[in-house]
């Protein structure tokens, strides 16, 4: 079930408090029972992980008169370094150059206890600014959580608390915590504020192809590797992991004739896939049973993938410790000691090959 807060279009009564916590359409108690609060709750009877859609849909707009229009200081993105769909919304602040327009907050690695009164794991944040190098305490709204942002969104919020979140400071209110709308805004509605208005992450003659392989690269790769470690039955593991190498094994054979998926310019495709491979060695491969094959046993895919860490902006994105520590500690069903491996630490500042083809 989805539910929407209000669009650009919605007006709203001047004079008056209003909150759109109010203006959800919320699901029914016996509907939130069912309702998971986290991935690893999200299972069928079949033993197969089914990834439930976000919740908040607005968005932000160019357009002034709009309820969530684009100014400079009204928005702060929550992130985890950890989590790759938060990961590539923070690489599009950096690379479009929005890091001086719309703020960010890091979460801790390792899920926590959300509240006292239930057993919840989750997103929390730091104590303090030394806590954990790369994690930081909310100063925007003072919560201790991100389910309590949900809940300070929506007071009957029933879901999962999830990051990204995009965050408006003048409505005090959730504006969307789905990464793929969130990175479209940021491509665009943001361009008379950005340092690089310039770039076109969607470009409209590539719309078509960029969503093509985002289709496929999904569902095989980036919901993949989810689908792999999260299964609790063989059948389910295997369809997951043969639907996995296929994918890499098409983004191989694609990379090995140009430098990029869609030619030889960077697009929103490879940003999503990029966030997925970052993790897939020092990961996936172990944690989640991805281990057929590494990452750096596919040339192209390898050195592709140190192609983009090595664009200005893209490496401050990437925090490996935070990334591992969230992995290996979070899954006790997965990794009950929580013991984190000792490797490979790779080097992606190392050369790569890809200025072979044309730039």
């Amino acid at each position: 079930m989805i539910t929407f807060i209000p669009n650009s279009h919605f007006p709203l009564k001047i004079g008056f408090q209003l909150s759109l916590r109010f203006l959800l359409k919320l699901p029914s108690t016996q509907q939130a029972r069912q309702m998971a609060r986290s991935a690893l709750d999200e299972m069928s009877a079949s033993g197969a992980f089914i990834r439930s859609p976000s919740t908040f849909r607005s968005f932000i707009s160019r357009d002034p008169n709009s309820t969530f229009p684009a100014e400079s200081g009204r928005y702060h993105l929550y992130v985890s370094y950890a989590c790759p769909w938060a990961s590539r919304c923070l690489a599009y602040l950096q690379i479009k150059g929005l890091d001086k327009a719309i703020d960010f907050t890091s979460v801790k690695p390792i899920w926590e206890r959300t509240k006292e009164s239930d057993e919840h794991m989750g997103w929390v944040f730091a104590d303090s600014e030394t806590e954990q190098p790369g994690a930081a305490p909310d100063h925007i709204n003072g919560a201790k959580s991100i389910r309590a942002l949900y809940e300070l969104a929506s007071e009957n919020y029933s879901g999962k608390y999830t990051v990204p979140v995009l965050w408006d400071k003048k409505l005090k209110t959730i504006v969307n915590n789905e990464s793929e709308e969130i990175i479209r805004m940021f491509n665009t509605e943001f361009n008379e504020i950005a340092e690089n208005p310039s770039l076109d992450l969607y470009p409209s003659h590539l719309q078509t192809k960029i969503n093509e392989l985002n289709g496929w690269i999904y569902s095989g790769i980036n919901n993949g590797v989810y689908k792999c470690g999260f299964a609790k039955k063989q059948g389910p593991y295997e369809e997951a992991a043969q639907q996995l190498y296929d994918a890499l094994d098409k983004c191989e054979e694609i990379l090995g004739k140009q430098r990029y998926l869609c030619g030889n310019s960077v697009t929103e495709a490879d940003i999503r896939l990029f966030v997925t491979l970052i993790r897939f060695d020092e990961v996936y491969a172990v944690h989640f049973k991805c281990n057929k094959k590494l990452l750096r046993e596919y040339p192209n895919l390898f050195n592709y993938t140190k192609d983009l860490f090595q664009i200005p902006g893209m490496s401050s994105t990437v925090n490996m410790e935070h990334i591992k520590k969230h992995y290996y500690g979070s899954h006790p069903s997965i990794n009950p000691f929580g013991i984190i491996p000792f490797g490979p630490n790779i080097d992606y500042l190392s050369p790569h090959d890809r200025d072979r083809f044309a730039s």
